[in-house]
C-alpha cells in the first residue's frame, strides 16, 4: 500500500488536500482535508442578528448571494414575517444568475481544461479539445467569460453590486425595479439564452429540456456540435459514468422560492429513486475527525470551537450527516429530487458519477435560464419589493437555500437581541466531509475509492475529474 498526497489543487476556490492509499494502481482509501480555518461562525457570535447580512456574504466571493439569501431566510424565520412577492422574485433572479454563472465557470474554467492535458494526447479528440478548452489559451473561455460577465450585470440592477451586496433582506430586496430596468433584465436573460443555445447546446432550451431518457440524449447528440455534445463524446470515450460514484443518498433543500412554491422542491432520494420528505431534525454534525472540540451534534445548539491538536483529526471540515448517513448535494441532487426526467433516467441505473454530475449542471442551467425570463416578466413594478423588518424573539431559527454546489443552511440562535450561536453547513461541507465517529467516509472520500491512478500517482487526471465533478468551494467549507 502506497500513500500519496495531492494538493494544493489549482482552479479550486480555497485550499484542498487529498490523501490516497493506493494498491495495484487503484485507490483503496481517501482522506479529504480542508486545511484552512476562517472562523466566521465565531465572528458572528455576540453581534446583532442583522449583522449576519453584512458578514455572512463575505464567507465567499463566488456564492455571496447564496450566503446572503440563507442569512436572510434564517432572520425571516426569526421575525416570523413574509417577504414581499416582488422581493422574492428579484432575489430569485439574482440568485439564479449567480448560480448559473457558477455552473458556467465550473464547466469552462474548472472542469473541461483537464481534458486538454498531455495525458490524453493519444486520444483522437485531443487536438480539438485542446484548441477549445486548454486553460488560458482555449477558445471556450473567450466565449464563456463575456457571457458570464453579461449575466452578472443583473446584480448591478437588482443588488447594486456583486459580491457582498446588502440588497437581500428578510423582507425581500431593497431596490425597486423600474420599467426600463426590467427591459434591461430581459435583454440580459435573452443574451444568456442565446449563448446557451448557440454555444453550449447548439439547440433550443426547449428541445434540450424535452429529452427525457438516456436513449433520447444519445440520439440527440449524434453528429451535433456544441460544447455539451463535445463533453458527452469525451464522457463515453473515458467511461466517466463509471468514475466517482457517490454514496447513494441525494438531498435538496429546495430552491428559488415564490408565493406559492419553489422552482425546485425539497426532499431526499435514495437508491430506490423514491422522493421522500426531508427530515430536517435529523441533520447532525460529527466532529470526531475534525479539528474541533466536541459539542452538540444538533446545528441548532452547536458551537464551533477549534482544537488544532486533536488526535485523529485531519480536516477543519465537520462531518454533516442526515439520519446518520452521508449525503450528496448539488445540481444532480436538486434535479433528481425535482423529478427532472433525463437526470432521473441517468441516475437510476448508474447513480451519481462524474458524467451525470456535469450533465445535471448543464440541464439545470437551461431550466434556470427559462425561469429567469418568467420571474422577470412576473415582477409587478407598482408593488413593494421589501417588507419591513420585525423584532426577533429569543429562539433558534434556520434558513435553508440551494447554492450552485448544493444545500446551504444557516442555523442562528438569538438571545437578548444578540446572536448567541451561528452554525453554517455549506454544500462542500456535505460533499467533502471527513469520516464520522463510525468511520464512515464522506461523499468525495467514497467517490475516490476504486479510482484507477495507474502509474501517474499524484499526477492522475482521473482524481482531478472526480474532485472537480463536485465543484468544491473550500472557503465555504470551513467558513
Amino acid at each position: 500500500m502506497t500513500r500519496i498526497t495531492i494538493g494544493p489543487f489549482n482552479r479550486v476556490e480555497g485550499d484542498l488536500e487529498v490523501r490516497l492509499d493506493v494498491e495495484s494502481g487503484r485507490v483503496q482509501r481517501a482522506e479529504v482535508t480542508a486545511p484552512l480555518y476562517r472562523g466566521f461562525e465565531q465572528i458572528l457570535e455576540g453581534r446583532p442578528p442583522l449583522d449576519a447580512l453584512v458578514l455572512a456574504p463575505r464567507i465567499c466571493g463566488i456564492c455571496s448571494v447564496s450566503q446572503s439569501v440563507a442569512a436572510a431566510a434564517a432572520l425571516r424565520h426569526a421575525m416570523g414575517t413574509e417577504a414581499a412577492p416582488n422581493g422574492l422574485l428579484a432575489t430569485n433572479i439574482a440568485h439564479a444568475a449567480e448560480n448559473a454563472a457558477d455552473h458556467l465557470t465550473h464547466f469552462y474554467i474548472f472542469f473541461m481544461p483537464d481534458f486538454a492535458r498531455e495525458a490524453y494526447a493519444s486520444q483522437d479528440w485531443y487536438q480539438e479539445t485542446r484548441e477549445r478548452f486548454a486553460a488560458t489559451r482555449g477558445s471556450a473561455a473567450r466565449d464563456a467569460l463575456p457571457a458570464r460577465a453579461r449575466l452578472l450585470e443583473t446584480m448591478g440592477i437588482i443588488a447594486g453590486k456583486w459580491p457582498h451586496s446588502l440588497a437581500f433582506q428578510p423582507g425581500g430586496a431593497t431596490r425597486a425595479i423600474e420599467l426600463g430596468e426590467r427591459v434591461r433584465l430581459l435583454s440580459i436573460v435573452t443574451s444568456f439564452r442565446t449563448f446557451l443555445e448557440r454555444t453550449v447546446f447548439a439547440d433550443t432550451l426547449e428541445n434540450m429540456l424535452s429529452l427525457s431518457t438516456a436513449d433520447e440524449l444519445d440520439r440527440w447528440r449524434a453528429g451535433r456540435s456544441g460544447d455539451f455534445a463535445h463533453f458527452l463524446r469525451l464522457a463515453d470515450s473515458l467511461a466517466l459514468s463509471e468514475l466517482g460514484k457517490g454514496p447513494g443518498v441525494l438531498m435538496s433543500y429546495g430552491a428559488y422560492q415564490g408565493a406559492d412554491c419553489g422552482l425546485f422542491p425539497r426532499g431526499i432520494v435514495g437508491p430506490d429513486m423514491v422522493v421522500e420528505p426531508l427530515p430536517l431534525s435529523q441533520i447532525s454534525e460529527d466532529v470526531s475527525h475534525a479539528w474541533m472540540r466536541d459539542c452538540s451534534s444538533d446545528p441548532a445548539h452547536s458551537n464551533t470551537v477549534p482544537d488544532p491538536d486533536k488526535a485523529g483529526a485531519y480536516s477543519w471540515c465537520k462531518a454533516p450527516r442526515l439520519s446518520g448517513q452521508p449525503v450528496e448535494v448539488g445540481a444532480i441532487a436538486r434535479q433528481t429530487v425535482a423529478g427532472q426526467a433525463l437526470i432521473a433516467d441517468l441516475v437510476a441505473p448508474s447513480g451519481t458519477n462524474v458524467r451525470n454530475r456535469v450533465i445535471a449542471r448543464l440541464i439545470e442551467t437551461a431550466r434556470i435560464a427559462l425561469a429567469m425570463e418568467q420571474w422577470t416578466r412576473a415582477l409587478r413594478l407598482s408593488e413593494p419589493f421589501c417588507a419591513p423588518s420585525q423584532e426577533m424573539p429569543d429562539g433558534a431559527y434556520v434558513g435553508l437555500v440551494e447554492a450552485a454546489r448544493g444545500s446551504l443552511g444557516h442555523w442562528v440562535a438569538v438571545r437578548g437581541g444578540k446572536i448567541e450561536r451561528y452554525q453554517i453547513i455549506a454544500p462542500t461541507t456535505w460533499n467533502f466531509s471527513p469520516r464520522d465517529s463510525l468511520g464512515v467516509a464522506g461523499p468525495l472520500e467514497q467517490a475516490l475509492v476504486g479510482t484507477d491512478v495507474g502509474e501517474a500517482g499524484a499526477r492522475s487526471v482521473a482524481v482531478q475529474h472526480v474532485v472537480r465533478s463536485f465543484d468544491p468551494c473550500m472557503v465555504c467549507t470551513a467558513h
